[in-house]
């Protein structure tokens, strides 16, 4: 009785299996998502709550940064690759509370730095930015240490997520 239990039930999994299979019908490119996160520059107390990382491939800097985001690609409702001075840039509107957030941080902590790190196709710290003045607008660019492909990938993993997060949950 019990290799007839077995036996049905490796098919019922075999047959889940291949009732699921790949959603794709090859018709529609298969998105891409991208995560970034904001951590800001953090003072080495021993606490465990902060690290080195580096920054720029070519000439890496260490700067410690906290370990816990202050903003994540959750507050984010778009982002685009724009044309900057000497070349472009990541441009990123967050949300009202993402605006909130960042006017706070850039306010209360300048001259310190907000480390950007991206998982797209590779996961790296992309730029690690002086914070010269307050952020009221929610707008905030910065330059990548990445390709103008790359930077584009990953703008639209972005944009893929935040239209993702946008859509209702059904339960």
């Amino acid at each position: 009785m019990k290799t007839l239990r077995e036996s049905i039930n490796i098919i019922l999994v075999m047959l889940v299996f291949f009732l699921s299979g790949c959603g794709s019908t090859g018709s529609k490119k298969d998105k891409s998502y991208s995560l970034i996160n904001f951590h800001l520059e953090a003072v080495q107390d021993g606490s465990g709550r902060s690290g080195y990382i580096p920054i720029y491939r070519a000439s890496p800097v260490q700067i410690n940064v906290s370990n816990q985001p202050f903003l994540d690609v959750g507050y984010i409702t778009q982002a685009a690759v724009i044309e900057n001075v000497g070349g472009f840039g990541i441009r990123i509107q967050f949300d009202e509370t993402g605006t909130k957030r960042l006017q706070h941080m850039s306010t209360s902590n300048r001259g310190k730095r907000i480390a950007i790190y991206s998982n797209f196709d590779d996961s790296r710290w992309l730029a690690a930015p002086m914070i010269h003045q307050t952020i009221n607008d929610g707008v905030f660019i910065f330059t990548p240490d990445a390709t103008r492909e790359e930077s584009e990938r990953i703008v639209e993993g972005i944009n893929n997520v935040a239209e993702e997060l946008k859509k209702p949950y059904v339960f």
